[in-house]
């Protein structure tokens, strides 16, 4: 299925700011690959990755919903922006993603935490 990014609303203070600028310069190199991002209403949307800002908004082209049945009005949606406060995953393309380089990333912002 490949790499799923949690990414939840926290309070905001250092390690905050350096993980979100991390999912951030992840999804920055994701531009133009097809992702799925489940929302907190439960509604998944697989689209084409168009553009992501450092609020986590996103814009996805040629999207498709999981269940249409559910979610007839979505039916007629090509493109939509979807804000980041509302998204609960988001499903990327394993191929596509450093994991190695987000993995030493991920040890150096604990270790950091462990010295503070």
């Amino acid at each position: 299925m490949g790499v799923r990014a949690l990414v939840t609303s926290c309070r905001y203070h250092h390690s905050t700011v350096l993980s979100v600028m991390l999912i951030f310069s992840v999804f920055k190199t994701l531009t133009d690959q097809t992702v799925t991002v489940e929302l907190k209403n439960d509604l998944s949307i697989t689209g084409v990755l168009k553009s992501v800002d450092q609020f986590l908004n996103i814009r996805l082209d040629n999207i498709t919903v999981s269940d249409a049945a559910r979610h007839p009005h979505m039916m007629a949606v090509k493109n939509c922006f979807i804000r980041g406060s509302v998204v609960r995953y988001v499903s990327l393309p394993a191929e596509h993603v450093d994991t190695q380089l987000l993995e030493d990333a991920t040890r150096r912002e604990a270790a950091n935490q462990v010295k503070r």
